[in-house]
């Protein structure tokens, strides 16, 4: 790809990014504008407008790589091998045993250093 081919796309894509711009601006001006109406219309009236916006930014080139990644990522999160039940509730009784341990070691160290400072004070 030459170089006066990427600079119109740039361009474009900086046009694509102020259309969007617009958009959520108009998004929030006609939310504050429109407060007296009923929650529903604004809230479809936003969701029409962070649709139209979102799908604008999908069509740059940063917008086409970031839905790739998130492709990918879905793709990647499914290789994952996710523990079982039992494994779960093991770590958890785990962590919270060992909470537990702790917080009696620091209420311990607590009332023996007030103990002692009470001791030392008089």
């Amino acid at each position: 790809m030459n170089d006066k081919v990427k600079q119109s796309e740039y361009k474009l894509d900086s046009l694509k990014w102020v259309v969007v711009a617009v958009l959520v601006a108009a998004g929030v001006y006609g939310n504050s504008y429109f407060a007296a109406e009923s929650m529903l219309y604004r809230v479809i009236g936003l969701l029409v407008l962070a649709g139209i916006a979102g799908w604008i930014a999908t069509q740059t080139s940063k917008g086409s790589a970031f839905v790739s990644l998130c492709m990918e990522a879905r793709s990647e999160i499914r290789k994952v091998v996710w523990p079982t039940r039992a494994e779960t509730t093991q770590t958890t009784l785990i962590v919270v045993v060992v909470v537990i341990i702790v917080a009696i070691i620091l209420w311990g160290l607590d009332s023996f250093l007030s103990w002692l400072i009470a001791l030392i004070i008089g």
